[in-house]
């Protein structure tokens, strides 16, 4: 599965009618991920076969719009195997909108889990209080963060959500280095050739309904991090405070959510 589009800060990515730009989408539209055709069925026969959730952040061709432009797209698959949600990220940050294109609410859904209620956002999403708060609305007490990596981005917003939300927060980032590009992408010369050992550092962690670290983010290492935590630590801190609950007044104010998932066209059949 394709991630982060690196090589647009490498390689002159705002320039305009670019063969190098034209060449490297076309590989990495080429690879992305088309759920609906099946394309994450080994995944999902691995989480029923162990009976475990997965979030799995990706790049993401949607049928919908076509199948020629990709969302950075957050998917749940649950227990039995099932995709049970795609959150296509809402905004594209900077470079990003050279490649990845707008979301919509959709995915703004949150999933059981055992005695959690699990939701998660896309990379800087979790900055926007207003997404948060569409989960929090609908009884999220588990978060999960997806991040292209970097601690600069978890050391921060991870112990702020916790202690805004009173939830348990779980940032997952990704490390990549220099020699992690592979060799057979287009242009491979023009991208390494600017470099940096570490495009994406890591920084994954994760954070208690108090705001305080589990775990706290880990850099420049590939781990396989782990805790176990108990729901009660969510209603022991929501006893003073629960932002969508006895700390809200939705008598003054309120947030819509649209759910519809955007596409061009709308069939009405006979």
């Amino acid at each position: 599965m394709p991630g982060y589009p690196f090589w647009l800060e490498l390689t002159d990515g705002a320039r305009f009618e670019s063969s190098i730009q034209k060449e490297i989408f076309a590989h990495y539209l080429q690879q992305a991920v088309q759920p609906e055709s099946g394309d994450l069925a080994p995944l999902c026969e691995e989480a029923a076969r162990y009976k475990i959730a997965v979030y799995v952040g990706c790049v993401e061709r949607a049928a919908n719009r076509g199948g020629h432009s990709v969302y950075c797209s957050l998917i749940y698959i649950n227990q039995e195997g099932k995709i049970a949600s795609v959150h296509r990220k809402l905004v594209p940050t900077y470079e990003e909108r050279l490649v990845w294109s707008n979301g919509d609410g959709h995915g703004l859904t949150v999933h059981p889990l055992g005695n959690f209620t699990i939701g998660g956002l896309n990379c800087w999403e979790n900055w926007m209080p207003l997404s948060r708060a569409a989960l929090y609305a609908q009884g999220e007490n588990l978060h999960v963060a997806v991040w292209p990596g970097n601690k600069r981005n978890t050391e921060d917003i991870t112990r702020h959500i916790a202690k805004e939300s009173r939830s348990f927060v779980i940032s997952a980032s990704g490390l990549m280095r220099r020699e992690d590009v592979p060799a057979d992408t287009p242009h491979y010369e023009e991208i390494i050739k600017g470099c940096p050992d570490w495009l994406a550092n890591g920084g994954s962690c994760l954070a208690g309904p108090d705001g305080n670290w589990i775990i706290e983010p880990v850099t420049n290492k590939e781990v396989l991090l782990f805790a176990t935590i108990d729901q009660k630590e969510v209603r022991r801190e929501r006893q003073n405070f629960d932002p969508c609950g006895h700390y809200s007044r939705p008598d003054v104010t309120q947030l819509k959510v649209n759910r519809k998932r955007q596409s061009l066209i709308d069939f009405e059949e006979e």
